[in-house]
Protein backbone atom coordinates (compact mmCIF):
# COMPACT_ATOMS: atom_id res chain seq x y z
CA UNK A 1 0.00 0.00 0.00
CA UNK A 2 1.44 3.57 -0.66
CA UNK A 3 1.30 6.37 1.71
CA UNK A 4 -1.33 8.09 -0.25
CA UNK A 5 -3.66 5.26 0.34
CA UNK A 6 -3.93 6.16 3.71
CA UNK A 7 -3.64 10.06 4.08
CA UNK A 8 -4.32 11.26 0.30
CA UNK A 9 -5.33 14.62 0.31
CA UNK A 10 -7.56 15.66 -2.81
CA UNK A 11 -5.77 18.77 -4.04
CA UNK A 12 -8.23 21.42 -5.50
CA UNK A 13 -6.09 23.88 -8.27
CA UNK A 14 -7.23 27.08 -8.90
CA UNK A 15 -5.04 29.27 -11.75
CA UNK A 16 -6.30 32.62 -13.07
CA UNK A 17 -4.29 34.69 -15.62
CA UNK A 18 -4.72 37.89 -18.42
CA UNK A 19 -4.66 34.54 -20.91
CA UNK A 20 -8.17 33.81 -20.29
CA UNK A 21 -8.97 36.72 -21.73
CA UNK A 22 -12.97 37.30 -22.39
CA UNK A 23 -13.19 33.71 -19.88
CA UNK A 24 -11.86 35.89 -16.97
CA UNK A 25 -15.01 35.97 -15.20
CA UNK A 26 -16.39 32.51 -15.92
CA UNK A 27 -12.86 31.00 -14.40
CA UNK A 28 -12.56 33.51 -11.49
CA UNK A 29 -10.53 31.57 -8.40
CA UNK A 30 -14.02 31.90 -6.40
CA UNK A 31 -15.88 30.26 -9.36
CA UNK A 32 -13.58 27.58 -9.52
CA UNK A 33 -13.72 26.79 -5.89
CA UNK A 34 -16.86 26.28 -5.80
CA UNK A 35 -17.21 24.15 -8.94
CA UNK A 36 -14.13 21.66 -7.31
CA UNK A 37 -15.88 21.92 -3.51
CA UNK A 38 -18.77 20.49 -5.36
CA UNK A 39 -17.47 17.83 -7.17
CA UNK A 40 -14.84 16.81 -4.47
CA UNK A 41 -18.15 16.38 -2.19
CA UNK A 42 -19.78 14.50 -5.06
CA UNK A 43 -16.84 11.65 -5.18
CA UNK A 44 -16.65 11.51 -1.37
CA UNK A 45 -12.77 13.43 -1.05
CA UNK A 46 -13.67 15.21 2.40
CA UNK A 47 -9.99 15.61 2.84
CA UNK A 48 -9.34 18.31 0.70
CA UNK A 49 -6.70 21.70 0.10
CA UNK A 50 -6.69 24.34 -1.94
CA UNK A 51 -3.74 25.50 -4.11
CA UNK A 52 -3.96 28.84 -6.00
CA UNK A 53 -2.35 30.63 -8.41
CA UNK A 54 -3.83 34.08 -9.34
CA UNK A 55 -2.36 36.69 -11.65
CA UNK A 56 -0.04 33.54 -13.36
CA UNK A 57 0.36 32.79 -17.21
CA UNK A 58 -0.70 29.11 -17.80
CA UNK A 59 2.28 28.99 -20.12
CA UNK A 60 4.97 28.70 -17.31
CA UNK A 61 4.89 26.42 -14.93
CA UNK A 62 6.96 27.71 -12.37
CA UNK A 63 3.74 29.26 -10.38
CA UNK A 64 4.20 29.02 -6.28
CA UNK A 65 0.79 27.65 -5.93
CA UNK A 66 1.78 24.93 -8.22
CA UNK A 67 5.45 24.44 -7.13
CA UNK A 68 3.53 23.43 -3.57
CA UNK A 69 1.53 21.28 -4.93
CA UNK A 70 4.17 19.18 -6.39
CA UNK A 71 6.34 19.72 -2.80
CA UNK A 72 3.41 18.17 -0.87
CA UNK A 73 3.41 15.13 -3.93
CA UNK A 74 6.67 14.48 -3.61
CA UNK A 75 6.19 14.33 0.20
CA UNK A 76 3.40 11.84 -0.07
CA UNK A 77 0.46 13.62 0.99
CA UNK A 78 -1.52 13.66 -2.18
CA UNK A 79 -3.82 11.41 -3.88
CA UNK A 80 -5.91 13.23 -6.00
CA UNK A 81 -5.30 16.58 -8.54
CA UNK A 82 -8.56 18.21 -9.51
CA UNK A 83 -9.13 21.33 -11.66
CA UNK A 84 -11.55 22.67 -13.65
CA UNK A 85 -10.40 21.74 -16.74
CA UNK A 86 -6.71 21.19 -18.62
CA UNK A 87 -6.22 24.95 -19.24
CA UNK A 88 -6.44 25.62 -15.50
CA UNK A 89 -3.30 23.16 -15.19
CA UNK A 90 -1.56 24.75 -17.66
CA UNK A 91 -1.51 26.12 -21.64
CA UNK A 92 1.78 24.68 -22.52
CA UNK A 93 1.09 21.45 -24.34
CA UNK A 94 4.10 19.57 -23.98
CA UNK A 95 4.28 20.41 -20.00
CA UNK A 96 0.57 19.63 -19.61
CA UNK A 97 1.45 16.36 -21.13
CA UNK A 98 4.31 15.16 -19.44
CA UNK A 99 2.27 16.01 -15.98
CA UNK A 100 -0.70 13.86 -17.00
CA UNK A 101 1.07 10.97 -18.73
CA UNK A 102 3.86 10.58 -16.83
CA UNK A 103 4.36 12.54 -13.30
CA UNK A 104 1.10 11.70 -12.00
CA UNK A 105 0.75 8.31 -12.76
CA UNK A 106 4.29 8.11 -11.03
CA UNK A 107 3.41 9.17 -8.34
CA UNK A 108 -0.06 7.07 -7.77
CA UNK A 109 -1.87 10.49 -8.26
CA UNK A 110 -5.36 10.74 -9.81
CA UNK A 111 -6.07 13.67 -12.14
CA UNK A 112 -9.64 15.17 -12.63
CA UNK A 113 -10.24 17.97 -15.17
CA UNK A 114 -14.04 18.49 -14.17
CA UNK A 115 -15.31 20.31 -17.24
CA UNK A 116 -13.20 18.37 -19.80
CA UNK A 117 -14.38 14.91 -18.45
CA UNK A 118 -11.09 13.49 -17.87
CA UNK A 119 -10.66 11.12 -14.61
CA UNK A 120 -7.46 9.26 -14.90
CA UNK A 121 -9.36 6.44 -13.00
CA UNK A 122 -11.78 5.59 -16.13
CA UNK A 123 -8.91 5.29 -18.51
CA UNK A 124 -6.77 7.14 -21.05
CA UNK A 125 -8.87 10.49 -23.01
CA UNK A 126 -8.52 10.29 -26.32
CA UNK A 127 -9.35 13.85 -26.75
CA UNK A 128 -7.19 15.57 -23.87
CA UNK A 129 -4.40 15.71 -26.04
CA UNK A 130 -6.46 17.76 -28.95
CA UNK A 131 -7.80 20.00 -26.07
CA UNK A 132 -4.17 20.66 -24.93
CA UNK A 133 -3.32 21.75 -28.11
CA UNK A 134 -6.01 23.92 -28.69
CA UNK A 135 -5.05 25.62 -25.28
CA UNK A 136 -1.54 26.28 -25.88
CA UNK A 137 -2.74 27.68 -29.16
CA UNK A 138 -5.09 29.82 -27.13
CA UNK A 139 -2.78 31.52 -25.17
CA UNK A 140 -0.57 31.86 -27.93
CA UNK A 141 -3.34 33.91 -29.66
CA UNK A 142 -4.12 36.00 -26.87
CA UNK A 143 -0.59 36.81 -26.43
CA UNK A 144 -0.46 37.84 -30.04
CA UNK A 145 -3.32 39.91 -29.58
CA UNK A 146 -1.91 41.85 -26.67
CA UNK A 147 1.59 42.80 -28.07
CA UNK A 148 -0.04 43.82 -31.37
CA UNK A 149 -2.79 45.98 -28.91
CA UNK A 150 0.16 47.30 -26.67
CA UNK A 151 2.21 48.76 -30.02
CA UNK A 152 -0.65 50.03 -31.53
CA UNK A 153 -1.16 52.30 -28.49
CA UNK A 154 2.66 53.12 -27.94
CA UNK A 155 2.40 54.41 -31.26
CA UNK A 156 -0.41 56.12 -30.92
CA UNK A 157 1.49 58.32 -27.55
CA UNK A 158 -0.86 56.28 -24.88
CA UNK A 159 1.58 55.25 -21.67
CA UNK A 160 1.70 51.32 -21.28
CA UNK A 161 2.32 51.93 -17.78
CA UNK A 162 1.93 53.65 -14.40
CA UNK A 163 3.02 57.08 -14.55
CA UNK A 164 6.66 57.63 -12.91
CA UNK A 165 7.35 59.21 -9.35
CA UNK A 166 6.86 63.05 -10.31
CA UNK A 167 4.14 62.59 -12.70
CA UNK A 168 0.48 61.56 -12.55
CA UNK A 169 -2.46 60.81 -14.24
CA UNK A 170 -4.27 63.76 -16.07
CA UNK A 171 -7.72 64.25 -14.07
CA UNK A 172 -9.41 65.02 -17.75
CA UNK A 173 -7.22 62.16 -19.35
CA UNK A 174 -6.31 58.95 -17.09
CA UNK A 175 -4.17 58.25 -21.11
CA UNK A 176 -2.07 61.68 -20.35
CA UNK A 177 0.52 61.78 -17.83
CA UNK A 178 0.71 65.20 -16.24
CA UNK A 179 3.46 66.56 -13.46
CA UNK A 180 2.55 65.92 -10.00
CA UNK A 181 2.96 69.28 -8.63
CA UNK A 182 4.37 67.74 -4.79
CA UNK A 183 6.39 64.77 -6.33
CA UNK A 184 8.08 66.78 -8.88
CA UNK A 185 9.34 68.75 -6.10
CA UNK A 186 11.16 66.10 -4.12
CA UNK A 187 12.28 64.92 -7.56
CA UNK A 188 14.18 69.17 -8.16
CA UNK A 189 15.31 68.49 -4.43
CA UNK A 190 17.08 65.40 -4.98
CA UNK A 191 18.77 66.59 -8.50
CA UNK A 192 19.85 69.58 -6.47
CA UNK A 193 21.49 67.92 -4.00
CA UNK A 194 23.00 65.39 -6.18
CA UNK A 195 24.88 68.51 -8.25
CA UNK A 196 26.25 70.13 -4.92
CA UNK A 197 27.75 66.74 -4.53
CA UNK A 198 25.47 64.73 -1.89
CA UNK A 199 26.29 60.64 -2.13
CA UNK A 200 23.20 58.43 -2.52
CA UNK A 201 23.08 58.28 1.48
CA UNK A 202 23.23 61.38 2.61
CA UNK A 203 20.23 62.10 0.33
CA UNK A 204 18.40 59.13 1.73
CA UNK A 205 18.92 60.31 5.00
CA UNK A 206 18.08 63.70 4.27
CA UNK A 207 14.79 62.73 2.79
CA UNK A 208 13.91 60.26 5.89
CA UNK A 209 14.87 63.52 8.28
CA UNK A 210 12.09 65.41 5.74
CA UNK A 211 9.54 62.08 6.32
CA UNK A 212 9.43 62.18 2.54
CA UNK A 213 7.41 58.94 1.45
CA UNK A 214 9.39 56.59 -0.75
CA UNK A 215 7.71 56.39 -4.52
CA UNK A 216 5.25 53.03 -3.29
CA UNK A 217 4.13 54.13 -0.13
CA UNK A 218 3.48 57.66 -2.14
Amino acid sequence: MQLTDYIGIADLYCRLSRDDGTDSESNSIANQKRLLSQKAKELGFTNIKFYVDDGYTGTNFNRPGFQELLDDIEMGYISVVMVKDLSRLGRDYVSVGHYTDNYFPEHNIRFIAVNDMVDSDEGENEIAPFKNIMNEMYARDISRKIRSSNRIRGNLGEPLSQPPYGYMKSPENKKKWIVDPDASQVVKSIFRMCIEGKGNEAIAHILQSNKIYIPMAY
